[in-house]
Order: structure tokens, then sequence, then C-alpha cells
């Protein structure tokens, strides 16, 4: 388990991570990621600077009543003493010592010239400061860790200093000393072999914490756990100012699948997937499609070749099953597509084709023209389920016919521009008329088309767009280019991506929203009539 002191899973999300650009935490929120950290099953769980930040001095308060963790074990971040005042006189110290944390993570200076042009101190006078900061916290019942800034760096221009710092460090009673590559500069050949030095140098538990600017955080991670460190510390999605930290979730799937460690309690690496998109909801920060592990796009195949041989074997082109970290493999749909792409993608969505050549050919024949013509279907799953279902039953879903729409947009004397649409439909055997206001064209559309079909199927009162996106395909051709528009709809449950095209931006808004619309009576076909 991660709680074992064989090896340490530590997070730094709450604390390292919140210092991405953009990303700024409330102390609810530092408690919703909590929770979810201890769900993962992490050791520890970095809470933040209590006492140097009022709200993780407020989050330490309220976490001891609000929060119940299972796995994980709380830790403050700190720094040693100032210079020539005793650590149980340091204000600072004492926050870290009243937080309640039964972990301190101290940092501390390892690079000389941070130590005298920084901290403006000398040598002995730091070595002095980590020494006294860590007895104090022992003395008073807590355990220590300790973080050597710019520890690498520190290693270049002085080697004999950095290791002495390593070594006050773990003789006052630090149970772990973490080396930092603060600046992110130092590639894994070279950090493995700074790594085994200090070990042997210096006998301490190591520990390491990466940062991302050279590529190499979870490379780095990696590499100084085969060197012998026994600590780990990341951000979950790596989080982190500049580039950011390693990504703890990508170091922990690696060490399990790749080299058998069992880091996380049984069936909770399952979880990665889930845990790393909640988290993201909550800092409003969203994973990157392509991130190892949990991307959207860890799994996704596209090429007709790839999809060829995962018909036969999933493995072929995957190097781990996705299920293990809770992600799940998903076939794109594209003008790259062949037709096993279009079987196994039918089959995801639950329609049978592996008996069917010619509707096969037919599907991917059509899907690739589209295609030619600026539409996409690896990003509009909703749109190609629509066409396959058209393909199958012969003829297109439809709940209403169109008899016609307009929209006008005009500006008003206080300079506010409003857009009015009306949409002339048949529902439910009924003719509609409706015009609907928006703040845009496509608003007022949207408003129109759902007021004139409410009546026929209410359960339209619960779709909502959520999302709008725009692209120009054929930049050279100014505003007579070929648009394409791609329209998230959601019930409040699931959200599906229809697609439209066409070198009027209204025209194609009106077609993805039509698609969208009919794609989620579809979805509640048991309350349609």
């Amino acid at each position: 388990m991660s709680t074992s002191d064989e090896f340490h899973v530590y997070d730094t999300t709450l604390r390292d991570g919140a210092q991405q650009e953009g990303l700024a935490l409330s102390v609810a929120d530092k408690i919703a990621i909590a929770q979810h950290l201890d769900d993962l099953g992490v050791g520890f769980i970095e809470g933040g600077w209590p006492g140097a930040v009022p709200k993780d001095t407020e989050f330490f308060a309220r976490a001891k009543t609000e929060l119940r963790l299972r796995n994980a074990t709380f830790a403050a971040f700190g720094a040693t003493r100032k210079p020539g005042v005793a650590a149980a006189d340091d204000a600072q110290v004492a926050a870290l010592r009243e937080s309640g944390a039964p972990v301190v993570t101290l940092v501390a200076k390892s690079h000389d010239a941070h130590v005298e042009r920084a901290l403006r101190t000398s040598l002995d006078e730091n070595l002095a400061m980590v020494a006294d900061t860590v007895r104090h916290l022992r003395e008073n019942g807590q355990r220590v860790f300790l973080d050597t800034e710019h520890f690498f760096d520190g290693y270049r221009a002085n080697r004999a200093y950095a290791l002495e710092v390593v070594r006050v460090a773990a003789e006052a009673g630090s149970d772990v000393v973490a080396l930092c590559d603060t600046n992110g500069g130092t590639l894994p050949r070279e950090l493995q072999e700074i790594v085994r030095d200090v070990l042997e140098s210096t006998g301490a538990r190591l520990g390491i914490h990466c940062h991302n600017d050279s590529g190499c955080a979870v490379a780095n991670s990696i590499a100084a756990v085969e060197a012998g460190v026994t600590h780990v510390q990341g951000t979950v999605n790596g989080y982190g100012e500049r580039t950011g930290n390693a990504d703890l979730l990508a170091v922990v799937a690696n060490l399990e699948l790749k080299r058998g460690m069992k880091l996380l309690p049984e069936g909770n690496l399952a979880e990665s997937f889930r845990i790393a998109h909640a988290i993201a909801e909550v800092t409003n920060v969203p994973p990157s499609a392509r991130q190892p592990y949990v991307g959207l796009s860890a799994f996704a195949h596209k090429a007709g070749l790839h999809a060829s041989a995962i018909k036969v074997d999933p493995d072929l082109y995957q190097h781990t099953d996705p299920g293990l970290v809770g992600n799940d493999m998903r076939m794109l749909v594209s003008e790259m597509a062949g037709r096993a792409s279009v079987e196994l993608k039918g089959k995801e969505l639950g329609f049978d084709l592996g008996n069917d050549r010619e509707l096969v050919s037919r599907v991917t024949d059509r899907v690739k023209e589209m295609e030619s013509r600026g539409y996409t279907f690896e990003a509009a799953d909703a749109s190609f389920e629509l066409l396959l279902s058209e393909e199958v039953a012969g003829h297109r879903a439809s709940f209403f016919d169109v008899e016609s729409w307009r929209v006008i947009t005009e500006s008003r004397a206080d300079g506010e521009a409003v857009s009015e649409a009306t949409v002339k439909l048949v529902a439910g055997g009924e003719r509609e008329v409706v015009t609907g206001e928006g703040n845009g064209p496509v608003n007022a559309l949207d408003h129109a088309l759902r007021v004139a079909i409410e009546r026929a199927y209410p359960v339209v009162n619960k779709f909502e767009l959520v999302d709008y996106k725009v692209r120009i395909l054929d930049q050279g051709h100014g505003t007579d280019a070929v648009i394409r528009v791609l329209i998230q709809t959601s019930d409040g449950e699931r959200s599906w991506v229809t697609v439209g095209v066409g070198h009027n931006i209204v025209e194609a808004s009106w077609e993805a929203l039509v698609d969208g619309v009919t794609f989620g009576l579809l979805r509640h076909k048991e309350v349609v009539r």
C-alpha cells in the first residue's frame, strides 16, 4: 500500500501544483482535491504552507474536522528557521508545529550560491538552520522530510556542500531527504548518476522531486527510483509553475505496470482516469488529451492500419491495457479510416457490422467523402453514430420536419446587438412557428428550435449547448471559406458532439444544432413518443 514506509507516493498538487499560472484553489477546492487524492491511495498529501499562506492555515484547520483520510497522511510545507533565530523562536516554524500535520516537509537551500545570495547568510549558518529546525520539529513529535531546493544545480557547482546538506539533515533526524531538480534542467542519465553518488556518500534515505522544464520530469523520477530513491513527489496531471511538475499519475502507473511495484492499495490504479478528470473539474484546468495513461487520446486509434491490427489483437498497438488505469480504447473515424476502423467503431457504439461487408464499405466511403468536404468524425462521435444508424436503417433518424428557418441580427440604440431567429417545423403532427431571441444568431436558433419542439418532446428542456467551436478550413478564401462548427450538447448527465460544415457559419451551426437535438432525442427514446 501507499501508506507503507517502504516506498512513499507523495503528492504536492495542493501546494506546488497550485503555483501553475491560471490555477487558483479555494480552501473548499483543496479539501475536495485532498479527498480525491486519498481515494487514489497516495501515502502523503502536502497541504500547503501554514503560517505563510492564510488559505493554507485555514485548510489545515478545516481538514481536521472535514476530512477523514483512509490512506494518506497530511504534510505541512515550510522553510527552515531564519538565520540567527532559534527554531523554537521562529514564527513560521511555530506555525508548522501548531498546524496539527503529523509530517512537516521543510525546504532548505543546497546550492551554495542560493545560500549566499538569496538567504544572504553563510554556508555554515545554513547547515545550522537545517539541523536546528529538523531537531526542533522532531522533538515536538512531528515526522520531518527535507526538500533540498536546487539540489542538482548545487551539486554541479559545489558537490561537497550539497552532500553536506543531505548528511546534516539525515543526522538531525529527517526521515527522507528529497533531491529537487527545481529548475527542471537535468537529464535522466546524469540525474541517476548523481542520485547513486549521494546514496553512496551519505547513506541517507532519498526522495526525488522533479520539474518538467526539459520534458524529463517523469523519466527523471523513474530514473531516480531505479537508482535507489524510495520517496517520489509529483502532482496530479503534472500541474505546477512554468512547464509543471512530474505527473504523479504517470510515474505511479509506470512503476506499477512496467516495474511491478505495488504503490497504491489493490485496485486503486484503475481509479487514475476518473480521479485525474475529477480533479481537473475542480481546478478548471483539464488534462491534456495526449496525457499519458489518463488522456482522452491516450488509447485512441485513427489510422486504418492500426485498426486492422487492433481488430486482431488490441495489444498490437497499445503499450498496456487501458482498463488498468481506468481509461478505454477509442476508435477515431476519419479520412484515414479503413473497414476495420468502421467495424470497431460501430461495435463500440453497439452496431454489429462484421457480417455486412457492403454496409461497412458504404460507410467507409461516405466518411472519406464527407471528410474531404470538411467534416470531422473523430471529434464528433454523435454525428458519426447518426450517420451509421442512417446507413443501417436506410433512413435518417428524424423527430421533426423543418420547413424553414431564418435569423436576423440588429444593433439597437444602446449599441447592443441582438439576434432573432424564426423556425418553422412540424413536430408530433403539429406545425410550429416559433421566434426566439439570443445574444447571437446561434443562441437565437438554439432557443427557437428547442421551444418549437418542446411540446412534442418535453425532454428537450434538459438539453443545453455547453460548447461551441468554429474553424475556418481553407483560410486563403477569406470570408467565403468553408467553415466547420462543432457543438457539444449536454442533458445534465452526458454530453455529445455534433458537426456541421458550410460556407455560411450560421448554416453550419444549424446543421450541428439539429444533429445535436436529434441525437439527444435518440438517447432519450424511452420518453420520446
